[in-house]
Formats: structure tokens, C-alpha cells, sequence
């Protein structure tokens, strides 16, 4: 039986297929083990992905996720929650319908699972989906000092599906 659901107040499917994601796992400022994900958009594959609009996408996402803060200020606690789904890890987005996987390495997954969470960074500009370390490294560095990046830490669910 199929019954009606409410809408889908959060991204819809075609802002989560524009994402990229890259994960690692890393350290914070206080020494300690941290797993790291960076969401980006995809180039643009239309005219209607201009600069502008790719960044308005981006900061409604932001928004969506109960806002990010900027390098300077404390991350907040992100609404976007992990989960982990046999051996993958998804994204779910505050009333959006589909998680986004990630690409997740072993240790990335145990950092998720040990910590309970993950250091969330957003670009506002757009980057490859086939960038390698390197080019997020330089792309993380250039968005660094112009501001172009949002923080906040997405919190791993106690379920799995």
C-alpha cells in the first residue's frame, strides 16, 4: 500500500548528484585523529551552472545543514548526520529523501565510527570529481585564503541501515 508522504524539504536529487566528495583522514588542531570530508560541487555541466549560481547552491546547502561557519569561527555541530550502511558511509541531509555516499578508505570509516563524527568542510567554488590529493590539497589551500570555505562536524547516527 502506498500512502503520501510530506515533501522533501531538504536538497533534492539533482543538488546531491552535482556534489562531490573526498574523504581522508587527518589531524586536528589539538593533535588528535580526525576523519575529514569536503563536499564540492561539480563543474559546471550547463549554462546554468555559472559561479554565482553554484555558490548559491552551495550556501542554501549550508543552510540546510544548520548553517557552517567560516575558518575563523567555532565549527558547529553540523544536521547533516553520517550512516553507516554495510561497508559504506552515507550523508543524510535534514528532509531530503537520498544520502549521498562517500567514498570511504577503512580507516576514514573507523575514524567516523570511533569519533562519532566527521570534520564537515564545504566549498563554495566547484572542483573536478576526478581531482586526486593534490588538486584538493591546492584547491583546499586557494578556498582557505579567500574565504571560500564553510566548517561545521557531521555526526554519525547510532543506526545503521
Amino acid at each position: 500500500m502506498l500512502t503520501r508522504t510530506a515533501p522533501a524539504t531538504g536538497p533534492d536529487t539533482g543538488v546531491l548528484a552535482s556534489l562531490g566528495a573526498w574523504t581522508w583522514p587527518g589531524t586536528a588542531a589539538d593533535g588528535q585523529q580526525v576523519a575529514h570530508l569536503l563536499l564540492a560541487h561539480r563543474l559546471g555541466r550547463t549554462s546554468r551552472d555559472t559561479p554565482a549560481a553554484i555558490e548559491a547552491r552551495m550556501r542554501h546547502l549550508a543552510d540546510t545543514l544548520g548553517g557552517l561557519a567560516r575558518a575563523e569561527d567555532p565549527a558547529p555541530e553540523a544536521l547533516g548526520t553520517l550512516a553507516t550502511v554495510g561497508s559504506h558511509v552515507l550523508l543524510r541531509f535534514p528532509g531530503a529523501r537520498w544520502g549521498l555516499k562517500l567514498p570511504a578508505h577503512p580507516q576514514w570509516t573507523r575514524l567516523v565510527h570511533d569519533n562519532g563524527r566527521a570534520a564537515l568542510i564545504l566549498g563554495l567554488d566547484p572542483l573536478a570529481q576526478s581531482a586526486d590529493a593534490p588538486r584538493v590539497d591546492a584547491y583546499l589551500d586557494a578556498a582557505l585564503a579567500r574565504g571560500r570555505l564553510l566548517f561545521g562536524f557531521a555526526r554519525r547516527t547510532s543506526r545503521t541501515a
